[in-house]
């Protein structure tokens, strides 16, 4: 699919970073709408999701992918693995670091690794609006001391400073070819698992300290109406029965408050109404289980 000027430009630029970067949060911004899920707890991402913006002849196809850490558990193990794997595949890998942060422990790790990514690389200093110009100047200097960057920018993914110059930069830095996706394409992840996340988000929003961040949501059911709104069936799957009375709450209503939100937000999304049901099941040991994973984007590791 290409666009209509004969001079069009085409890449992918991975977003890699510690977790908590504000990968999520950038990705949105670039796209111009909600493809990636947002919350404080940390992981939240757990697989690649591709968000693709346009600016001026150039279609940029952005992967957010999970945050980089050390991996303790086998789904840790297979984020960490799915994330070098999108910064390997890309054409442009931007490392994004949360200047409040600083460059220590995981982003530090990120850094020293990076110089095995054979590709153009640009620095992205996040949440700049947390630390005077003196402080940032030395963080960019630090951080090009360990690997060397094309570009460095100072942003602030939440309110957008710095942002378009970014934009305008990978832009021109793409290479030259055809566009891969419609115009008015905003990612090729499908319908069902974005809904999945939303609902999701709003779990970890609700019970961010509660509840462990190996819950998982998937659509169970989806029914097409003659009026034009559909019905979603989706299972909220937690690993041991204490948390589903967290989920649950108090006469129902921890879940009737995430299905508010839910409900609401995919309305939104969907353009249309929506009926939403959600349920709430134990599944043990499900970090264990290969199917899980490949219904996530994820390879299994095998340790």
């Amino acid at each position: 699919m290409t666009s209509p000027s004969q001079h069009t430009r085409c890449g992918f630029v991975a977003l890699i970073g510690a977790p908590n970067a504000g990968k999520s949060t950038l990705l949105n911004r670039f796209v111009g709408s909600k493809v990636s899920i947002v919350s404080h707890k940390v992981q939240t991402t757990r697989t690649t999701i591709r968000g693709i913006a346009i600016a001026d002849d150039s279609q940029i196809i952005f992967v957010d992918t999970p945050g980089i850490f050390q991996p303790r558990r086998r789904l840790d193990k297979a984020m960490v693995e799915a994330a070098w794997g999108g910064a390997k595949d890309a054409d442009i890998v931007c490392l994004l670091i949360d200047a409040e942060r600083g460059i220590k422990g995981d982003a530090r790790r990120i850094l020293e690794a990076l110089g095995e990514v054979k590709l153009p690389r640009v620095l992205l200093l996040n949440k700049i609006d947390r630390l005077p110009r003196e402080a940032l100047l030395a963080l960019v200097e630090e951080a090009n001391g360990v690997a060397e960057f094309e570009q460095t920018f100072l942003i602030s993914a939440l309110n957008g400073d710095g942002c378009a110059d970014v934009l305008t930069h990978l832009a021109k830095s793409v290479p030259a070819g055809p566009w891969l996706y419609p115009a008015d394409q905003i990612t090729d992840a499908p319908v069902k698992l974005l809904t999945a996340e939303i609902t999701r988000e709003k779990l970890f929003l609700r019970l961010h300290q509660e509840l462990p961040y190996s819950a998982h949501v998937e659509v169970e059911g989806w029914e097409e109406r003659k009026d034009g709104s559909v019905k979603i069936d989706q299972v909220i799957y937690i690993q041991r029965a204490a948390h589903k009375k967290i989920v649950i709450g108090a006469k129902g209503e921890t879940i009737k408050a995430i299905s508010t939100a839910a409900r609401n937000e995919l309305t939104d999304f969907l353009g249309r109404k929506v009926h939403l049901f959600l349920f709430v099941k134990v599944r043990e040991n499900w970090l264990d289980d290969p199917e899980r994973y490949r219904e996530m984007g994820l390879e299994y590791p095998k340790s």
